[in-house]
Parts: C-alpha cells; structure tokens; sequence
C-alpha cells in the first residue's frame, strides 16, 4: 500500500467525483452522472460516505460546484497545487483529529461528520492530496491515455503503469490493438 487506507479511498473517491462530469474531449458525449439526489446518493454509498448528507437539491448543487475545482487539481504543478490544497483547508476550517468508526482503524478527519457533504468532499480531497505532495507522488495523478476520454484517475500501482480511468478505456484500446494487428 502506498498511501494510508483513507488517503486512497479519498483519491479514488475524488478522481470519480470528478468523473461525473460531463466530457470536455470534443466529441465526447458523455452524459453528467451527477444530476439528482438519487445519484449522489448512489456515489455517497458506492464510495463509502459517512456523515451527514441531507438528501437536497441544495446539497446535490453545492458537490455539483465543487467538481470543477476538483477537477483543476490534476492540471496544477507543485506551488499552485500547494496553495489549493492549503485554501481548501482553509475556506473550510480543517481541524484534523484521529478517529475510528464503521469498523475503520485510526484515519484522519479534518472536519466534524455533521459539517456539510461538499465542505466535507473539498477537506477530504486536500487531505489526501497534501499526502500525495508530501510523498512527492504527484505524478500518480493522471488523466485517462484513451484519446476520446478526458477522465482522471489516481495510479495506486506500484509499478505507476497505470493508463486508463475504469470506463473501460483501457479494454477498448487493447482490442483495437489487437484487431489492428490482427488486420496485417
């Protein structure tokens, strides 16, 4: 394991949020996977979201916002990564204190459960990014090799061979590897 257990379900947590967006590859039309309630109620459950959630519109808009931001992290260098991840703490007022709960060891969170879900997202991602940075493993954050996919993801393998998000990228580009060579 690379990074502490809650550092990686953050970075994979963040990296899916992100993906949720609709494409910006031209041509790419993926739809937004994070338009009602219901589905962010699927992505809360799915990556193991503890704490409050209301179950609003206005909740849903605020982790809808937050996206963006999010989403420019993998485009920063080091300093403005840095003074990101340290304006998130901030504008959220991060406390981190050890805590255990739902069968989790000792993890680290920043802010109380009962605070808001994006104030909460937002914390986590820096959390675990100022990991990230003070492992100097920025390079384990990545966008998707698969021409058409503008999707990010975190590369957890040891070896950091990591190339496609989990949107079935990475099968697409071996058959069309194989049928090219196939074709000669």
């Amino acid at each position: 394991m690379l990074f502490t257990h809650d550092t990686e379900l953050a970075l994979v947590s963040v990296a899916a949020l992100v993906n949720t967006l609709p494409g910006s590859v031209p041509g790419d039309d993926d739809p937004d996977t994070l338009t009602t309630v219901a589905e962010l109620d699927r992505f809360l459950a799915e990556h193991r979201w503890t704490g409050r959630h209301e179950r609003t519109r206005a909740e849903l808009e605020q982790v809808r916002a937050l996206r963006p931001r999010l989403a420019a992290l993998w485009t920063l260098g080091e300093d403005e990564l840095v003074a990101e991840v340290n304006a998130m703490l901030a504008a959220n007022g991060a406390l981190p204190q050890l805590v255990a709960h739902d069968g989790w060891p000792w993890h680290l969170h920043a802010t109380p459960r009962d605070a808001p879900l994006a104030a909460r997202m937002a914390v986590e991602a820096a959390m675990a990014l100022t990991d990230v940075i003070r492992a100097g493993q920025l390079d384990r954050l990545r966008h998707c090799d698969a021409g058409d996919c503008d999707n990010v993801l975190v590369d957890l393998s040891k070896n950091r061979s990591r190339r496609f998000c989990d949107a079935g990228c990475g099968n697409r580009a071996h058959v069309a590897a194989y049928r090219a060579r196939r074709s000669r």
